[in-house]
């Protein structure tokens, strides 16, 4: 029994010894009788043969499906995109069918950027198409500035008033009358005659069709372009006329300069502008006489701050009381200190003529004085320059007149006796005349911004403005700032007073009859508050009023092509609809009785957040003239393109 327990006792104190196992690492083959069996399973369960079969589409085709989705949508995209080089900027637009025009993936900053492309639903033959492609190439110049092949891409609007069809017939008839004027009319300089009138207009223009009450649309029968029109043409007279006035309207956008390059070593290389340095007697000793301009009115306090005016405080930075008609010290003082300015005449590619005048004209308008007393300082200056050899040299074509009036005013004839005759003159016909309101039938008659309250100094002071007023709430939809024209049976203000007042809920009137628009704060509030403005004519087509509504972020509603569809070629675009509403003047008289108030209100939100954008963002610096000493990088002002632009067209026609 000892033995026993000694023995198991010896067992426990010894470790479990196991057999040494020997494992393969090859996975055991089936046997093919086991893979015969599992695949005559697997065929006969529908399930797993469905679920084996998509997990190999998956793993060899599913996951290549989005690289080729992606890889196509780049292949389309590469092959519908446009690349337009604009000056400094490289603009990618995207075409299709259901686009009228490009759709630009970076905005381009210039106010009048066009981008050549095909209009597919327009109805036009494959030939046009494929001459429109041919004729419509942008080209880009050294400058970075926009041309075309042919003049004859470039569109215009056509309006004709009843009371200047005969003026519009006579210049173009009479050939004493428009002298040069004409010769620039098309590339070879030759001057259009009676005769040959018809060779050079000879186009269709009858409309297709009709898209509103206001608006006609034909098309190019060259181009294939759309064209508008404000009203159809009665006879034959009026469509020559017409077509006349589209042709200058061609021609002085062919002029606009788009981008400016002054900062770059050698930009100023054949651009030298030369200020002539004229008798006191023609502008300064003109300011002189200011309290005595007008028998209502002093006008020194307008001539203060290098003709800005007074300073405006609780407007903000840059704002002034400056006078509509301050158009010329105001330019004068900004051409002094130009970049390209010359000091030796020979050096020169422009000549500024600094003869204020606007203000000699406005300094005898209210006085009973002959006509003679009137023309002397314009004889005078005329005499003074023709003894200069830089005037004789290209007989005035490469100079330039800053007139700070309507044309009208300075174009007195035998029936009246407002204003001067210096536009009248001979000598006059060749230089380029910038105004605030051009003659339509006037190729070097240009029109440029009136004079606004607001005169940044730099980029800064301008995005402030910018910001200050995209995101105004705005309380009223509607806003009118004028008075009544009792004396003028064609004027619709008195219509357009009757409709704002009886709708007080939608439509504020501030009376500028009785002083209510003396104070510059009043207008800019009342526009900063409205999402339209009301802009009939006046005693002129045009308005200073239109360019205090698009500073102030109003929408304009215009009445009338001439107020600005006529007029201002290098400051606003040729699509009025992107920054205005157009109403026929002649469908609110008592014939159609048109309610303006009820066609505003069916504005959509949309429409009117997208015209308001593209004012503030792209027309807005390029409308207001800057300081004297202004320093922009970012944007260019109204006298930043109005000088570009000049050297373009004394570069293209002298």
């Amino acid at each position: 029994l000892l033995q026993k327990i000694t023995l198991k006792l010896e067992c426990r104190k010894q470790p479990n010894k196991k057999m040494p196992v020997s494992v393969s690492k090859r996975r055991p083959r089936p046997s093919k009788k086991t893979e015969t069996e599992k695949a005559e399973k697997t065929l006969k369960d529908p399930r797993t043969c469905c679920s084996n079969i998509c997990s190999i589409f998956s793993r060899s085709v599913l996951y290549r499906v989005p690289l080729t989705i992606l890889f196509l949508f780049f292949i389309y995209l590469w092959s519908t995109s446009t690349t337009v080089i604009s000056g400094n900027v490289v603009h990618i637009c995207i075409s299709s069918r259901k686009l009228n025009d490009l759709y630009c993936l970076t905005a381009g900053s210039q106010p009048a950027l066009r981008v050549p492309v095909n209009n597919f639903t327009k109805p036009v033959s494959e030939d046009v198409v494929r001459s429109n492609e041919e004729k419509n190439v942008l080209v880009l110049d050294q400058d970075g500035d926009k041309d075309f092949a042919k003049y004859e891409t470039f569109t215009g609007e056509r309006y004709l008033d009843k009371s200047m069809v005969g003026t519009s017939l006579n210049v173009l008839k009479n050939d004493t009358f428009t002298g040069e004027r004409v010769s620039v009319l098309d590339q070879d300089s030759k001057s259009i005659h009676e005769e040959n009138l018809g060779s050079v207009l000879d186009q269709d223009y009858s409309p297709k069709s009709e898209i509103d009450q206001e608006l006609l649309v034909d098309w190019d029968p060259e181009t294939g372009e759309e064209r508008y029109r404000y009203f159809k043409s009665k006879d034959e007279d009026e469509e020559t006329a017409l077509k006349a006035v589209e042709k200058y309207l061609q021609i002085q956008r062919s002029w606009l300069s788009t981008g400016s390059n002054r900062e770059k070593p050698g930009s100023c290389e054949g651009k030298g502008v030369y200020v002539y340095d004229l008798p006191s007697k023609f502008n300064k000793d003109l300011l002189g006489e200011c309290s005595d301009m007008v028998p209502w009115a002093n006008f020194c306090s307008y001539f203060k701050n290098d003709a800005f005016g007074e300073l405006i405080e609780n407007l903000g930075k840059g704002w002034f009381r400056t006078h509509q008609y301050s158009l010329e010290p105001i330019f004068h003082s900004r051409v002094l200190k130009h970049p390209c300015r010359v000091y030796d005449e020979s050096q020169a590619k422009l000549f500024y003529v600094p003869f204020y005048g606007g203000i000699d004209v406005l300094r005898w308008h209210f006085k009973n004085v002959s006509e003679d007393v009137k023309d002397v300082l314009a004889i005078e200056v005329v005499k003074w320059l023709a003894s200069k050899e830089s005037w004789r040299k290209n007989a005035g074509k490469d100079h330039v007149f800053v007139l700070g009036k309507i044309s009208w005013d300075f174009r007195r004839n035998n029936k009246f006796s407002w204003g001067s005759s210096l536009l009248e003159m001979q000598e006059m016909k060749n230089p380029t005349k910038l105004l605030i309101e051009r003659h339509p039938w006037e190729a070097n008659d240009i029109a440029i911004p009136h004079p606004t309250y607001f005169h940044p100094k730099t980029d800064d002071d301008i995005a402030t403005w910018q910001n200050k007023i995209i995101g105004k709430s705005r309380k009223s939809l509607i806003s009118f700032a004028g008075g009544a024209r009792p004396g003028k049976p064609d004027s619709i203000r008195s219509i357009l007073i009757d409709q704002c007042t009886s709708s007080p809920n939608q439509c504020r009137f501030l009376n500028c009859t009785d002083g209510g628009c003396d104070k510059p704060e009043s207008v800019i509030e009342l526009f900063r508050d409205s999402e339209f403005c009301l802009q009939p004519p006046g005693d002129s087509p045009t308005r200073k009023s239109i360019f205090d509504s698009l500073i102030s972020g109003c929408i304009p509603v215009i009445f009338d092509p001439y107020s600005a569809y006529y007029q201002y070629t290098w400051h606003l675009p040729e699509d009025h609809r992107r920054y205005s509403v157009y109403i026929n003047k002649e469908d609110v008289k008592k014939v159609k009785r048109v309610n303006v108030i009820e066609k505003l209100m069916s504005k959509t939100l949309r429409e009117r957040e997208d015209m308001r954008s593209y004012i503030v963002h792209e027309l807005l610096p390029g409308l207001v003239y800057g300081d004297s000493n202004a320093k922009f990088e970012r944007f260019r002002d109204a006298f930043d393109i109005t000088m570009d632009s000049l050297l373009r067209k004394i570069a293209k026609t002298v």
